[in-house]
């Protein structure tokens, strides 16, 4: 993990102290509520439906056991004891009287954590890969350049308000795990004909009200680049960017809208800022600041490569199904990357209690170097597990909650917190996935189901991604009640679909009391016609929508059949 330098520490403790001085002046009545959002909002915190609600940011997913115990701590005393993991791999408290607030940012502070630019309209938490730096399929790891963007973002003076928010994502691996195509801007980690590293960028993608996968901007441009590439893309969306409509304000409308004319705008200012900036040059990254970086980012002592352990035919089915879907392939022989399924009944998809967290931590210290990784579909992961270690490391994951052998399967669903917190959201989404968690609680049924990505959001800005899922459910309000939209056909580009796609409106929304049986059905109608080892995505693929728009309809009850 990235060590924070002095400097860090001091630029994040004193920005915890900026904020106790602006907490204290709002309460004294010298910055109104409107004045004061500006400034809550550069740190993290929102006012929702219920009560305030904090994003503490964890760049590009990793975090340490100290952090994790903190974010607990902080959880019991002044949370109501659990946190939220959320598709950028960030954390969401949602309960802190705002009283508290300056509090719990001292204690962040002094672990390393904040929650700058978790909101607003600025260059948010850039995300990786979860498997970044262990990843048995990985060209680059993707973690020293995600590290240097962070470093090169925050509080980026020109960037502070820009059309719409802007978030970033970066993949060094085969199999894109960070769905950089759904993002304003992705970076792919590649190398050249000559062997030498750098990213192919896309540029313009996003979910919301219109999704839109990323259009490649540049093939192939040298790692030591990306920063002036990056202000170049940047500078233009902010020239031209629209400030008049929210919805039409990201860069994807602005790409779709230019096309060419806007890549040659961004070639254009890049050239800009290395021939006529005052020292735009200087902002090619040079290979000792790579090199410094990079060296936070080495595998930690002890771990070499370990004989490989027999394997136990006679272990317990519960086990091996543990071993297939949340034990993942390493780059050092003997060792083993392993998720901890924050996905289980009784619990929203991506919550996890005080004392879970404890016990995640003290997982990390077991078996992990005290490292554990934020996954973007709200999940943990160790990512430096002996596979000798796997019988302990499952006992241990199972007595903490943890050990739900569910990952890429329908009850690993990404899931946003929907109306029963957030004000914008239309529909609640935290029953419908635990509506379908019981549905599918037969762990025979899930794996004969096999690999699906089952994605729900509250509204249309898609916190919980369900244009990406194989099957998505998007709540929407009609006269005051709630209803959902289905689409099929999803995807994020990652094993189960390469190919980063919108799913498709099956038709007229369901009711709350439809959408459990409609899901079913699709499913149903999946079992009946695919073809052996056929997965669900391929065999919509192959079958067209029409079979599964029709077994979802015949569940009409609430609704007029369509």
């Amino acid at each position: 993990m990235y060590q924070y330098t002095d400097f860090d520490r001091q630029f994040v403790r004193a920005r915890a102290a900026q904020f106790r001085d602006q907490l204290d002046r709002h309460f004294a009545g010298q910055l109104d509520g409107d004045d004061f959002k500006a400034l809550r909002l550069q740190n993290g915190w929102y006012i929702q439906r219920h009560a305030p609600m904090l994003r503490v940011a964890v760049p590009y997913g990793a975090i340490g056991s100290g952090q994790i115990r903190a974010l607990a701590e902080i959880a019991r005393v002044h949370d109501r004891g659990y946190v939220h993991f959320t598709t950028r791999q960030n954390v969401q408290y949602n309960w802190i009287p705002l009283s508290q607030a300056a509090d719990v940012m001292d204690k962040l502070a002094a672990v390393d954590m904040h929650g700058i630019q978790t909101s607003g309209n600025c260059i948010r938490n850039i995300t990786t890969d979860g498997l970044a730096g262990v990843a048995a399929d990985e060209l680059v790891d993707p973690r020293p350049y995600a590290e240097v963007l962070r470093q090169w973002s925050t509080l980026h003076p020109e960037f502070a308000f820009l059309p719409r928010k802007f978030k970033i994502a970066i993949s060094g691996a085969a199999e894109d795990r960070a769905a950089i195509g759904w993002h304003d801007v992705g970076l792919q980690l590649v190398k050249n004909e000559a062997g030498e590293i750098g990213f192919k960028v896309l540029v313009g993608g996003g979910m919301g009200r219109t999704p839109i996968i990323g259009s490649v901007i540049r093939e192939f441009l040298p790692w030591n680049q990306i920063l002036v590439y990056l202000e170049a893309v940047v500078r233009v969306y902010n020239r031209y960017g629209r400030r008049d409509n929210a919805y039409k304000a990201r860069i994807k409308i602005l790409v779709k809208a230019e096309g060419q004319k806007y890549f040659d705008q961004v070639e254009a200012e890049f050239r800009q800022i290395l021939e006529n900036d005052p020292d735009g040059a200087l902002h090619l990254i040079p290979q000792a600041e790579l090199d410094r970086v990079a060296a936070c980012f080495t595998r930690p002592a002890g771990v070499e490569p370990l004989a490989e352990p027999a394997a136990d035919a006679d272990a317990p089915l519960a086990y091996q199904r543990w071993l297939q879907r949340n034990v993942h392939a390493h780059q050092v022989p003997g060792w083993r990357a392993v998720t901890l399924s924050v996905k289980r009944a009784g619990q929203a998809p991506g919550d996890a209690t005080d004392a879970q967290l404890d016990a995640a931590a003290d997982l990390a210290d077991r078996f992990s170097f005290g490292e554990l990784r934020v996954t973007h579909d709200q999940n943990l992961l160790l990512p430096w597990v002996k596979a000798s270690d796997l019988p302990a490391v499952h006992a241990a994951a199972k007595a903490a909650g943890y050990a739900t052998p569910n990952i890429g399967l329908v009850t690993d669903m990404i899931a946003c917190p929907g109306g029963d917190f957030c004000d914008l959201a239309n529909a609640r989404s935290i029953p419908v996935a635990a509506e379908l968690t019981e549905r599918f609680a037969d762990l025979d049924e899930v794996f004969d189901l096999g690999e699906i990505d089952l994605h729900i959001s509250g509204c249309i800005n898609s916190c919980g991604h369900h244009h990406s899922g194989h099957i998505g459910i998007l709540g929407v309000d009609k006269d005051g009640s709630e209803w959902y939209q289905v689409t099929l056909g999803g995807s994020d580009g990652s094993a189960h679909a390469p190919l980063a796609v919108p799913g498709k409106v099956i038709g007229p929304s369901f009711a709350a009391s439809e959408i459990t049986d409609a899901v079913e059905a699709i499913l149903d109608t999946y079992r009946e016609l695919r073809q052996p080892d056929e997965k669900f995505i391929d065999a919509l693929h192959r079958i067209g929508l029409d079979p599964f728009k029709a077994a979802a309809n015949a569940q009409r009850t609430a609704t007029a059949r369509a």
